[in-house]
């Protein structure tokens, strides 16, 4: 097994491509094709979630997942400390791992990173988070989930002119050091922005944004950054993050984002073709 890649030019375009956690996303599909685009001398940096891994792993050893939702309309996993173990575990541990295995198989010399490595993503760690649970609006404490507040160009950089595809799970430091969950598909548009990558894919397990979801024939094939906040208020679920992502990293100066199905083949192709939810 060769692990070597052709050199890495400054001038082409960096895509980041964030995998999507939940089921039906195929891994194998995506690392396929990020195989034959790093052939080219494309620069690319992969984020991944895991919540399905993290879900079953809570699940397998008697601690399942609690999933809150804001105010404003927004869900995500309660971490308290044992929680951020086990999603350590899974999507670190498991997800990360795995992925960077066969990336390696098949000749692509990856480099599996976490946000806490190097101080990679820093994040500034939430107090309180604010819920609503049964129509009443609650407090939560003790939760270690963080909003990045910077991310390590300089070392991604470094890594991307030696040769390495890095591969990052979404786990950041905070300011006081600490263990932090972060939201994967922000956590890639904030790498997008500080590396002004061209394009940044948001690979899930839905063709991009649907207007009536579930039905996937009323994909959004565009929308421009000034439909965002409308486009928040169609999504549904985890899309929301998505859409609030993209619109971060437009923010940050990345030149496009597209919500794409990572369920296909070439799933990166595929979206650099224009297939999904383009969004710029």
């Amino acid at each position: 097994m060769t692990t070597n890649q052709l050199p890495i030019s400054n001038n082409k375009s960096t895509i980041v491509v964030k995998l999507g956690g939940t089921e039906g996303v195929d891994f194998s599909a995506i690392c396929q094709d990020a195989a034959a685009l790093l052939k080219t001398g494309q620069r690319l940096v992969l984020v991944h979630g895991g919540s399905a891994e993290a879900n079953a792993l809570g699940e397998a050893v008697g601690y399942p997942p609690r999933f809150v939702t804001s105010p404003s309309g927004f869900t995500s996993r309660y971490t308290d400390r044992k929680t951020l173990e086990i999603f350590a575990m899974a999507v670190n541990g498991k997800v990360n791992t795995l992925l960077v295995e066969q990336l390696q198989t098949i000749g692509v010399n990856a480099l599996g990173i976490s946000g806490l490595d190097g101080q990679l993503m820093v994040a500034k760690r939430k107090a309180a988070i604010r819920i609503v649970e049964n129509g009443k609006r609650k407090i939560l404490r003790d939760d270690y989930t963080g909003k990045i507040q910077q991310v390590n160009a300089d070392l991604l950089n470094t890594l991307l002119d030696a040769g390495y595809t890095p591969v990052i799970a979404p786990l950041a430091v905070s300011e006081e050091s600490e263990a932090l969950n972060v939201d994967a598909d922000r956590a890639a548009a904030m790498v997008a922005a500080v590396l002004k990558a061209d394009t940044l894919l948001l690979l899930t397990a839905v063709p991009g944004l649907l207007k009536d979801f579930p039905n996937e024939s009323t994909l959004i094939k565009k929308i421009s950054q000034s439909e965002l906040e409308s486009a928040l208020e169609i999504a549904q679920g985890r899309m929301k993050k998505k859409v609030l992502g993209a619109g971060e990293a437009l923010e940050g100066g990345v030149g496009q984002v597209i919500i794409a199905d990572g369920r296909v083949e070439n799933p990166i192709s595929n979206a650099l073709e224009g297939n999904g939810t383009v969004i710029e």
